[in-house]
């Protein structure tokens, strides 16, 4: 299965300022990126594990469930992990309009403000969704997406083992944005396996850098 698809690779020749699908390879960093939350049964895990390992990472929150859920993004922040905006809703992108897109990324950058006191944030769209009038109000504002280059697949709900095998298979490699969830437990039981043995391996992952470029 192939971790790194097609439209990854053709989005990388967006500018970065834009579009990020990559960020920097510098001394060997990965990137792990965790959407849809944040979840009052799952993240609480998650933020353990990363914590065990010291290893920071980058969260993009739906505002409502962050407006539900305060302590646990005040708890991102205390803890050194970057916030970042996925949207108010997290409905589908694809029926609104500019207008509503828009509201919905200010929506969630007003409440994420204040948390960690930067009036922007990274932006990611839900299911990824891209059209070109977000693109270029992105474009005109100043304003930078981030994707992804490795999708995990989490989001496809495969067995434990199965989702230890394709991703140890398939490791993260340095500059990779790593794309998974955490609104349910796959990720961080599958990560409770591998992290241990890419740090090993000498791998090191970080969070993106806080404020956009």
């Amino acid at each position: 299965m192939n971790m790194r698809p097609r439209k990854q690779q053709l989005l990388r020749w967006l500018p970065d300022r834009l579009l990020r699908t990559h960020a920097s390879a510098h001394a060997g960093a990965r990137y792990l990126t965790f959407d849809d939350g944040p979840d009052p049964e799952h993240t609480p895990r998650l933020l353990d594990l990363l914590a065990a390992h010291g290893v920071h990472a980058s969260f993009f929150l739906v505002g409502h469930r962050a407006e539900q859920h305060p302590t646990l993004v005040e708890r991102m922040v205390d803890e050194g992990h970057v916030i970042a905006n996925h949207s108010w809703s997290h409905w589908s992108f694809k029926p609104m309009s500019l207008h509503q897109q828009v509201d919905e990324f200010r929506r969630t950058d007003q409440l994420l403000r204040q948390f960690d006191g930067e009036p922007q944030h990274w932006l990611r769209t839900p299911q990824g969704y891209l059209d070109a009038r977000l693109l270029l109000h992105c474009a005109r504002h100043g304003r930078s997406i981030v994707y992804w280059s490795y999708d995990s697949m989490d989001y496809q709900k495969p067995a434990t083992d199965a989702l230890v095998a394709r991703l140890r298979a398939q490791p993260p490699q340095p500059g990779d944005i790593v794309l998974m969830h955490d609104d349910s437990d796959l990720a961080t039981d599958a990560l409770g396996v591998l992290l241990p043995e890419w740090l090993a391996q000498g791998h090191h992952f970080r969070a993106l850098p806080r404020k956009e470029p």
